[in-house]
């Protein structure tokens, strides 16, 4: 059994930030509906769902605030006026998401490893946050009634779903590799004892 240390925490934390900007960075996903997929939602719940509620929360902030200065939203884009676009509510939804999935997965972390209990977490998770505040603030900012914004939104649940098949695959392969990540929940020591929880 690995122990968890400050420093394991901030390599966790900075190594999923930096796979959720690969992900963004990376071409669309093209589909026969005319819809591109993003994999910047994968690699929000995929953090969620391994790093738990609070590394994965500060992962994705982490993330986010590296966008302002560094090209790896998505596309390519980085800059402050995003917060003040259309694109707003999804990306403060992010880091609430992988709070969400974190924090489900982890409160059930005897059964991390069971491709439903983590698939369920992360697709829950995605509409309670990204789902909802992203076509909001999508209805607000493009002056569009709140059934426009949330029809323009669905169009986006196919490939949600597929995300979150592969991201459940993924997530419980690392639980059955790592067994204790999820088990322990307690800050960070850099003592002999090995800690007994995790955040």
């Amino acid at each position: 059994m690995t122990r968890r240390t400050p420093t394991t925490d901030v390599a966790l934390i900075a190594g999923f930030a930096a796979l959720i900007a690969v992900c963004a960075i990376l071409p669309d996903i093209k589909t026969g509906v005319g819809v591109p997929y993003s994999l910047q939602t994968f690699g929000v719940l995929l953090t969620g769902a391994v790093l738990g509620p609070v590394r994965g929360f500060l992962s994705v902030v982490l993330y986010l605030v590296a966008g302002l200065v560094l090209p790896i939203y998505s596309g390519g884009a980085s800059g402050i006026s995003h917060y003040s676009g259309v694109t707003a509510g999804y990306l403060v939804a992010f880091p609430l998401a992988a709070a969400l999935c974190g924090y489900l997965v982890y409160r059930n972390h005897r059964n991390a490893t069971q491709f439903t209990l983590v698939f369920t977490c992360g697709l829950l998770s995605s509409f309670v946050f990204v789902h909802t505040l992203g076509p909001l603030n999508l209805a607000w900012r493009a002056d569009l009634s709140l059934k426009e914004a949330f029809s323009f939104d669905a169009a986006y649940f196919p490939g949600d779903i597929a995300k979150n098949v592969v991201m459940a695959l993924i997530a419980t392969a690392v639980h059955r590799a790592f067994p204790d990540l999820a088990a322990r929940r307690s800050p960070a020591t850099t003592t002999d004892e090995p800690a007994t929880q995790t955040a």
